[in-house]
């Protein structure tokens, strides 16, 4: 079920009068009360960060940097200077506005005219040639610096030079409206376009008719952006799952379904309160996907490409927990780290003062013992979810066509002591390669970065028909229990007749512990057969069991030595963060046999 769509009633709604979101910063009374909530502190170190970047030039931003991607893969070294560009912009905007001094006017002027003459504001990564002014270019950069600069400017346009102002909706117009409303080859608009909708249909439909809703006054016009955006996000909204998972993961959530609530608002106010795109079960089930995903406090299951240290936007989660009056949301923003490497995030500065927590907000959450989501296949077992410190189980089926998809189908998580010691490896460094016809060839991506066998040499195929199926789930007060059939997720190379994995949270005794099964049978005639975990923590493998040492705790594995050896493997690989070291433990026969069991139990100390 999808969104009515009635041009001539949006275009109505469009046509009244209707207040800014946030206040101009002639409004001095509510601008001194935000400063009144940062307290004094957090209003110097604003102000600080402002006058730290007015000293310093504009980073420039040279045709060779632009091509710096095509030539070496490398993202960071366009998009680190671009980025510091947005920085800077709205820190002089939040400062000018708390200050009102005028001081911070000028180096805004500067960096807004640089951002306004970048020939793109798209990202290399995705556009990659030379940019050709005449055929814009959407993407995620585009539609956030759109909707950036259309907040700043309502903030500021009493403040700002008049040419600046039109500079800035010539700018938007030409790079943005025009191009949304007058071609489909984006590929993230539609799913007719041959691609599923994904994180960048919320992003890029929000930043762009975000804006929209700001600068664009003729309300017919607005209300064809609007219906276009509601169109595409009717296709965003069917990448989740019917009980509101994504494989995506919470990372990607908090950029896409984030975005999709700043559009929500947006348009709710806009509209006076007659658009609700927030409205109903669907959206409550999709919005409270990282309550259902938590491992421990700050940690996520992290399947696909997903960081496992993601941290959510706490204003985020406080402004669903007051518009869905689901107090969990203020009690798991109490548990976001001030700041973070992979805070998912682009515009929320704005936000993040004016989307509090209320007076009584909870500072604590428990997630449920047990969740499942069914069409995605993945189980999260929770030994004592009030203790953030308890073990924890996280597995996963599905198949190897999933958004940012790994070929991952079998592989598990188990976390003890706020550490997942038997980990998802997470994503890799993002470089051209990365999302090429390389990927497989990635360590991460490929199912040997994985807790998955290994089937007489060989991997797991890539695409949605190396598929696992559910031959049983379920959960009471002694175990959690997920078995799967991953016969089909390896090539006929491998020459297996099946393969049944089964993963278990066993609830007796005071730490609980972790069972994982095997059982194969292969065609024609014996081959071998590998069990592996995946792990960033120091091993140590004696004759009858493997120590994984975390920080906190260790787990000991259990194996039967007169099936199984064991042995250890260490990769080098490239992270967003640079290189580290990842462990495969690799429990494999001590002989070829055609139908066999291994058996790992794996126990908390």
């Amino acid at each position: 079920m999808g969104f009515a769509i009635n041009v001539e009633q949006l275009a109505s709604y469009c046509a009244q009068e209707w207040q800014l979101p946030f206040p101009p910063i002639e409004q001095r009374e509510r601008w001194d009360a935000v400063a009144a909530s940062l307290d004094e502190t957090h209003t110097h170190q604003f102000l600080e960060q402002a006058a730290a970047d007015a000293a310093i030039p504009v980073p420039p931003l040279p045709a060779t940097l632009w091509l710096d991607f095509a030539r070496t893969g490398n993202r960071e070294r366009y998009e680190a200077p671009a980025g510091q560009r947005r920085r800077m912009l709205w820190n002089f905007t939040v400062a000018e506005c708390l200050e009102n001094s005028g001081r911070f006017l000028d180096p805004l002027l500067d960096v807004t005219w640089a951002t306004c003459e970048e020939s793109s504001w798209a990202y290399p990564a995705h556009e990659a040639m030379l940019t050709d002014i005449t055929y814009p270019y959407l993407d995620l950069g585009v539609a956030g610096t759109a909707l950036m600069l259309a907040e700043m400017a309502s903030l500021l346009q009493s403040k700002l030079d008049p040419r600046l102002y039109k500079r800035i909706c010539d700018e938007i117009e030409r790079r943005c409206f025009t191009p949304y409303l007058e071609r489909d080859d984006h590929w993230w608009l539609f799913h007719s376009k041959g691609r599923n909708a994904a994180n960048w249909t919320a992003v890029c439909n929000s930043g762009i008719v975000g804006a929209a809703i700001y600068l664009e006054q003729d309300s017919r016009r607005l209300a064809a952006l609007i219906a276009r955006a509601l169109h595409s996000l009717n296709d965003y909204l069917d990448s989740f799952t019917a009980d509101g998972g994504t494989s995506e993961g919470p990372g990607y959530w908090g950029y896409g379904f984030g975005n999709y609530v700043i559009l929500a608002d947006l348009l709710l106010q806009r509209t006076g309160g007659q658009l609700d795109i927030l409205a109903g079960e669907r959206l409550r089930q999709i919005a409270t996907f990282p309550l259902r995903t938590l491992l421990s406090h700050g940690t996520y299951v992290n399947f696909a490409d997903c960081d496992a240290d993601v941290a959510l936007e706490p204003a985020l989660l406080h402004y669903l927990g007051r518009r869905l009056n689901l107090p969990a949301f203020h009690g798991l923003a109490a548990l976001q780290p001030d700041t973070a490497p992979h805070r998912a995030y682009f515009d929320w500065g704005l936000r993040s003062l004016f989307w509090l927590p209320p007076a009584e907000a909870p500072m604590r959450y428990a997630p449920a013992r047990h969740d499942w989501f069914h069409e995605m296949q993945w189980m999260i077992a929770r030994m004592d979810p009030t203790d953030p410190n308890a073990l924890v189980l996280a597995v996963k089926g599905g198949h190897n066509d999933e958004m940012h998809n790994q070929n991952d189908v079998g592989n598990f998580i188990v976390h003890w002591r706020g550490e997942s010691l038997i980990a998802d490896v997470g994503r890799g460094k993002y470089t051209k390669d990365y999302f090429g016809e390389k990927r497989y060839e990635y360590f991460v991506n490929s199912s040997l970065g994985h807790s998955v066998p290994v089937v007489n040499g060989t991997l797991q195929g890539t695409g949605a028909a190396f598929a696992a199926q559910v031959l049983d789930h379920h959960s009471d007060d002694a175990i959690d229990r997920s078995r799967l059939d991953l016969t089909h997720c390896y090539p006929a190379s491998a020459g297996l007749q099946s393969l049944q994995r089964q993963l278990t949270l066993h609830r007796e005794g005071p730490l609980g512990w972790v069972s994982v099964e095997d059982r194969f049978t292969f065609a024609e005639e014996p081959y071998s057969f590998e069990s592996a975990l995946t792990t960033f923590n120091q091993v140590g493998i004696g004759e009858n069991g493997v120590l994984i040492q975390g920080i906190h705790g260790e787990l000991r594995v259990g194996f039967d030595p007169a099936i199984v050896e064991p042995r250890l493997e260490a990769y080098e690989v490239a992270f967003e963060q640079g290189l580290m070291e990842v462990k495969r433990i690799v429990f494999a026969l001590r002989e070829f046999v055609q139908t066999g069991v291994v058996r790992l139990e794996i126990v908390p100390v």
